[in-house]
C-alpha cells in the first residue's frame, strides 16, 4: 500500500456544502500550508474555522477543518476534513493547491482500502461500506449496517475458532502418529464437523435471499405478441417505459425497470412476443426472451381472454403467475379476482385501465416468498465473492467429513480442514495477500470513499 498523502472529493457535486477528505502521513501538515491557523499542535476530534487559499496563495473560502490524529480516523491515519462552500470552482481549486502543497488525487476506494490495511475494518466490513453508499431500500440499508457492524465477520470468527480447535487436535496427533495416540473423540470430532457444515450451508443458501433484496427480485414478462406485455409493464411501474402498439413485433429487445412495493425492489423484463416468425431481428428477440424467462425468478405468464398460453416450460424453482389481459372486454370489473387453481396461480386483469394491477403488485410480494423486513439477529449473505468462498469452504470440509469417516490418514484429514478455513479468511480478508485481488474489489468504490 502506498504511504503517500491523498486528496478527494468525499461528497456528491452540486450540493451547497463540500467535504474535501486528506488522509496520510502529512495530510495535517499539507492541510496547515493552505489554512489561516497553525494545527500543528492541535487535538484530535477538534473543529478550526478560518480561511484556505488557492494555489497561488489568495484567499478561496471560508472552511471548517475537522482534524484526526492516528490511529483514531477512518483510515487509521492522520486526516482532515476541509468543509467548504460546494461550488465547482472552489472544490476545484482547493485541491489544486492540496496537491501542489504534497497530495495526491485519490484513486476510487483508496480511503476505504487504507481503512481495511490498517486494521480499522476487515474485508467484508469494507465491502459492506459501498453496499451502504448504494442501497436504496430500508432491506438493502439494513444488510449493509448489519455487515459493516461486524454481525458477518463475528459470525465466521466463531466458525474459524471452531475449525481452528479440530485442526490442532488432528495435527498435535501427528506429532505422536509413531504412539498411535489420539487426543480427539472421533464422535465428537464428526459432530462438530457436521455443525460448521451446517452453519455455512444455512450462510450460502441465504445468498439467494440477499442477492435478490439487494439487486432486484428478476420478473420476466412473457406471452405471445399483442397480447399487453408493454402495457403491463407501463402499469406496474407507473409509467410509459415501453412502446405500446397493435402491431405485433412492436418489443425486439429486452426492455428492463425496477420499482419498490412494500419495500422489496423487483427488476420486471418486458420481453419480445414468442412467436415462429421470419424476421431475424423479432428472433433475436425471441431468443433473448426466452433467456431471460430462464434466469428470472418470477414469470409473469401473458395472454388474453380465448387465446392459450404459449408452449413454454418453466423450471420447478420459478414463480409462474398466469395473468389473463384485456378482461374489461369480456368480463365485469368484479371478476378481477386473484384464483388459487390446481395447474398454477391464475389472475384477470386489465393492464390498458390498472384493474386487478394492485392485486397482482401484493401476489408478487406474497409469492416470491420474500420478506419485507430483516431480521437483524440474522445474517443475509448479498456479497457473490463471499458466496463463492462459503461454497469452497463447504467443499473442503465435505472433503474432510469423508475422509474421516473412511480412516484416511489423519494429515490428510487436516489439510482439508486447512483448506476450509483458508476460504473463510478470504472473506474477511485474513486470508488475501494479493494486491491484484484487492485493487478488484476496492476499484468500484467511488472517489473519496
Amino acid at each position: 500500500m502506498k504511504q503517500d498523502t491523498i486528496c478527494a472529493l468525499a461528497t456528491p457535486p452540486g450540493g451547497a456544502i463540500a467535504i474535501v477528505r486528506v488522509s496520510g502521513p502529512d495530510a495535517i501538515t499539507v492541510t496547515e500550508k493552505i489554512f489561516s491557523k497553525s494545527l500543528e499542535k492541535a487535538k484530535g476530534y477538534t473543529l478550526h474555522f478560518g480561511q484556505v487559499t488557492d494555489g497561488e496563495g489568495k484567499e478561496l473560502d471560508e472552511v471548517l477543518v475537522s482534524l484526526f490524529r492516528a490511529p483514531h480516523s477512518y483510515t487509521g491515519e492522520d486526516s482532515t476534513e476541509i468543509s467548504c462552500h460546494g461550488s465547482a470552482y472552489i472544490v476545484q481549486r482547493l485541491l489544486e493547491s492540496l496537491i501542489k502543497n504534497g497530495a495526491r488525487q485519490a484513486e476510487p476506494g483508496e480511503y476505504t482500502m487504507r481503512a481495511f490495511m490498517n486494521g480499522k475494518l476487515d474485508l467484508s466490513q469494507a465491502e459492506a461500506v459501498a453496499d451502504l453508499i448504494s442501497s436504496s431500500t430500508q432491506a438493502t440499508h439494513q444488510m449493509a449496517m448489519n455487515q459493516l457492524r461486524g454481525q458477518f465477520s463475528k459470525e465466521l470468527a466463531e466458525l474459524r475458532g471452531q475449525l481452528l480447535q479440530l485442526t490442532s487436535l488432528l495435527e498435535l496427533e501427528l506429532d505422536f502418529n509413531d504412539q498411535d495416540v489420539e487426543f480427539a473423540n472421533r464422535e465428537q470430532l464428526t459432530s462438530l464437523m457436521e455443525k460448521v457444515e451446517k452453519h455455512i450451508s444455512g450462510l450460502a443458501d441465504s445468498f439467494q435471499t440477499g442477492n435478490a433484496i439487494k439487486n432486484g427480485i428478476p420478473v420476466a414478462i412473457i406471452g405471445a405478441p399483442n397480447v399487453g406485455k408493454s402495457t403491463l409493464l407501463n402499469a406496474l411501474v407507473g409509467e410509459e417505459r415501453a412502446i405500446v402498439s397493435n402491431i405485433q413485433g412492436t418489443t425486439r429487445d429486452l426492455i428492463e425497470d425496477t420499482i419498490q412495493i412494500d419495500g422489496i425492489t423487483f427488476r420486471f423484463i418486458d420481453t419480445a412476443g414468442i412467436r415462429k416468425t421470419q424476421d431475424q431481428l423479432e428472433q433475436m428477440g425471441i431468443e433473448r426472451s426466452i433467456q431471460a424467462a430462464e434466469k428470472a425468478k418470477v414469470i409473469l405468464f401473458l395472454t388474453e381472454k380465448n387465446q392459450p398460453f404459449p408452449d413454454i416450460e418453466f423450471r420447478d424453482d420459478q414463480v409462474v403467475l398466469q395473468v389473463i389481459n384485456k378482461c374489461d372486454l369480456s368480463l365485469p370489473s368484479s371478476s378481477y379476482l386473484y384464483h388459487r387453481e390446481p395447474e398454477g396461480r391464475l389472475f384477470h386483469i386489465s393492464a390498458a385501465n390498472g384493474d386487478g394491477i394492485e392485486l397482482l403488485r401484493q401476489a408478487l410480494v406474497r409469492e416470491s416468498a420474500m420478506p419485507m423486513t430483516l431480521d437483524t439477529t440474522n445474517t443475509v449473505v448479498t456479497n457473490v465473492r463471499h458466496y463463492n468462498a462459503l461454497k469452497q469452504s463447504i467443499d473442503a470440509l465435505q472433503r474432510a467429513k469423508q475422509a474421516f469417516e473412511s480412516g484416511i490418514p489423519t494429515d490428510l484429514v487436516a489439510e482439508d480442514l486447512r483448506q476450509c478455513l483458508h476460504y473463510l479468511g478470504e472473506i474477511t480478508g485474513s486470508e488475501i495477500t494479493s494486491d491484484d485481488i484487492l485493487q478488484n474489489i476496492f476499484h468500484t468504490f467511488c472517489i473519496g470513499k
